[in-house]
Parts: C-alpha cells; sequence; structure tokens
C-alpha cells in the first residue's frame, strides 16, 4: 500500500507539470490567432514657428488646414483638361499644406496649383546675373518662366524693360500675377518680382535664390517702386 502512495506521489507532479505544460501551449495558439491591434495616437505635435501637426491637419498660429485631397479636387485644373489622378491629388494637396505655412494662408485660398508646382520645382535655385536655367536664374528671367508658363504672358528680358509695359497698380490693389519693381542701388529699376497672396511675392533674391518674401519685409519695403499689371 505504501508502494502505492509512493508511486502516486511520485507520478502527481509530472501530471499537474504536464496539464500545465499543455495549456501554455493551447493559450499561445489561441493567442497566435487574435489580429494585431494597432493603436493610433491623436497627440499633438508642436514644431518650429507655432506650427501643429496632429492625425489629418495642420494648425499654424492664426489658421487651421485640413490635409484631405478635397481642396485641391475642386479648382484643379492640369494642362490635359482631364480629372485628376489620386496621386496628382495628394501631391496638390501637400503643396497647398507646405505654401499655405509659408505664406500664413488657409489652405483652400491657395488653389492655383500649377503654379504651386512650378514654385515648388524652382524653389532655392540659386540668383546669378544673366542666368535663365535651373542651375541659376536671375529675376527677370524667373518672371519670363512663371508668367510664360502660368498665364501665357511673354516678358521682355530686362526688369526695367517688364516695368515700362506694365499698367502701373496701387499696392494695395495687387492681385495674384501682378509684378512687383524695386530699385536695389543706382538709377531705375533693378529687381522685379511677382505678386502671390497676403503681401507675399515670389523672386529671385541674390541672397536666398527663388523664394517668397513679405513686402513689407526691412530690405525690400524701402526698395519698392510700385506693382504692375499687363496693359
Amino acid at each position: 500500500m505504501k508502494c502505492k502512495s509512493y508511486i502516486y506521489l511520485f507520478f502527481l507532479p509530472l501530471v499537474i507539470s504536464g496539464c500545465n505544460t499543455v495549456r501554455n501551449i493551447v493559450n499561445k495558439d489561441q493567442s497566435a490567432k487574435k489580429p494585431a491591434t494597432k493603436v493610433y495616437s491623436n497627440e499633438k505635435r508642436t514644431f518650429i514657428n507655432g506650427i501643429e501637426v496632429t492625425l489629418g491637419t495642420v494648425t499654424t498660429t492664426k489658421h487651421k488646414t485640413t490635409s484631405t485631397a478635397t481642396t485641391a479636387n475642386k479648382k484643379w485644373n492640369n494642362s490635359s483638361g482631364n480629372p485628376p489622378s489620386k496621386a496628382e491629388l495628394e501631391k496638390a494637396n501637400w503643396l497647398q499644406i507646405k505654401y499655405a505655412i509659408v505664406m500664413d494662408l488657409p489652405a483652400e485660398d491657395l488653389t492655383n496649383i500649377p503654379l504651386l508646382e512650378l514654385m515648388d520645382k524652382w524653389w532655392g535655385t540659386r540668383y546669378c546675373i544673366g542666368g535663365s536655367t535651373m542651375n541659376c536664374i536671375d529675376c527677370s528671367a524667373f518672371t519670363q518662366v512663371i508668367m510664360k508658363e502660368i498665364y501665357n504672358i511673354q516678358l521682355p528680358r530686362t526688369s526695367q524693360e517688364q516695368f515700362n509695359m506694365m499698367q502701373p497698380i496701387a499696392i494695395d490693389e495687387l492681385q495674384e500675377g501682378d509684378l512687383v519693381f524695386f530699385n536695389t542701388g543706382g538709377r531705375g529699376i533693378s529687381h522685379v518680382g511677382i505678386y502671390i497672396q497676403n503681401n507675399k511675392f515670389l523672386h529671385a533674391s541674390t541672397s536666398q535664390g527663388v523664394t517668397i518674401t513679405d513686402l513689407s519685409d526691412k530690405y525690400w519695403n524701402p526698395k519698392f517702386r510700385g506693382g504692375g499689371r499687363m496693359r
């Protein structure tokens, strides 16, 4: 009888251990069948200059911009005249967000997508006198490129010649596509840019290359000589 008891006591831990092992295997097998769950955070992240980014939105200090393709789809006109593809809409949407931040505007105000694309293509191209390519370009050659490709307007080569053919426009009446003229030294007109929106102009700057600047900039404002529109 004692022998049977000893045998029972000897095998009992093995049986319990075996049950636990089977239970662990079953649990692992069941957990493996459960689909993985991804947790997306709506945490707000703040970057430079008061720009905040959350899932689906970009918020500046003054404006909130929704990153959906809807805005870009409303007023898109591509060169073929066909409806934009999904890839084109996504690209247009992010260009709107990018330049809305640069220009301190709501993205839905930036509806000229071809202009945004051309700006982005040339952005940062360095300045050189007499240049007219993406290796380097001067201010009047750059206005020639933009006005020809976006507005189908052929301009003469120099900033003074461009000034001479324009109808003068007051600063508070400037519209997208008007030209803005400056005297950076000496006599006459020596620099030109293209007005876009919100007191900003696009130009080939001697120090920064192709960029966007505010007309109230402490360097450019005293040198401003007027706006112009095609007669």
